[in-house]
């Protein structure tokens, strides 16, 4: 079984210590030889498996995450596991019945979005780290289950799986000199940053509603709506417009605290982010695309 390691996931075992590299070899020497080792995750195609730090020399405790498939298996995720961190098999134990209900797309078809999405988000980044290195040193690094877990409970809302995966892969841009990593210079929102224009949007909503009750129908605003979950950001410290992601429809729509009203993008993350990478790959960028 051939067994392949993602250039992005080789730069994260770099950054997390000199062994992580070595256990990681030795990760697809096991899975080369047993490709059913891993447990089933909360994403549909997506097998994980631990490995103990204190195997190798400067590695901690790592969740590796792969994709199998018949002639092939490709390692998408990595992340270090704090020791005071619940592990991700105990994590998928505990929410084995939830996840089925989060996630009740047709197994085959979450497996193409998962592969999808880190495709697109491998493009944009590799093409970042030879052309934008601020831009790229400026991504974070991807959320654990948990954090993912417990921003979905803060929301109220159930996470779209293209959306469960790329927080998964990173957890917002930090920007490099006040521009984000996407074309138009536009930021993926931290998780932080999320939940936070979430409850202002919502509260705004809230305060609308009062009025709307004394409004006449056509005159009545919706300035947010419970299923939009915000996701780009004109800047990393500019939350006056930008994209969100409408959970009911899979749907991304744009949002604008200049007096505009919410306006319909109808394109998937998906597309999104491999127009993004398109974009990226085809330089030169027109004014104003390029990121830093």
């Amino acid at each position: 079984m051939k067994v392949e390691i993602q250039p992005d996931v080789r730069d994260i075992a770099a950054q997390l210590g000199a062994g992580v590299s070595y256990a990681l070899k030795a990760l697809a020497g096991q899975l080369a030889d047993d490709p059913n080792m891993g447990r089933p995750s909360n994403l549909p195609g997506i097998l994980t498996v631990t490995v103990d730090g204190d195997m190798f020399e400067d590695c901690p405790d790592l969740s590796v995450g792969y994709i199998r498939e018949p002639d092939r298996i490709e390692i998408r995720f990595l992340r270090a596991v704090a020791s005071t961190e619940p592990s991700p098999d105990a994590h998928d134990q505990e929410q084995e019945q939830g996840a089925d209900l989060d996630h009740p797309a047709d197994p085959a078809t979450a497996a193409v979005t998962v592969r999808e999405v880190a495709d697109a988000w491998r493009r944009i980044t590799g093409r970042l780290k030879h052309n934008a290195p601020d831009s790229y040193a400026a991504l974070r690094a991807g959320a654990s289950p948990a954090a993912i877990a417990a921003l979905e409970e803060d929301l109220g809302i159930q996470l779209p799986l293209e959306l469960h995966v790329l927080w998964l892969l990173t957890a917002g841009d930090d920007g490099g000199d006040g521009w984000g990593c996407l074309p138009g210079n536009m930021a993926l929102m931290p998780l932080n940053a999320v939940a936070d224009f979430y409850r202002l949007m919502t509260d705004a909503q809230a305060r609308e509603d009062g009025l709307n009750a004394d409004r006449l129908e056509d005159d009545r605003l919706t300035v947010w709506k419970a299923t939009w979950i915000p996701v780009v950001a004109l800047g990393p410290a500019d939350s006056t417009s930008g994209l969100y992601l409408d959970a009911a429809s899979g749907y991304l729509g744009r949002w604008s605290r200049y007096n505009e009203g919410p306006g319909e993008v109808r394109d998937t993350l998906v597309t999104y982010l491999e127009e993004a990478a398109d974009m990226l790959e085809s330089p030169p960028w027109p004014h104003g695309m390029s990121p830093a």
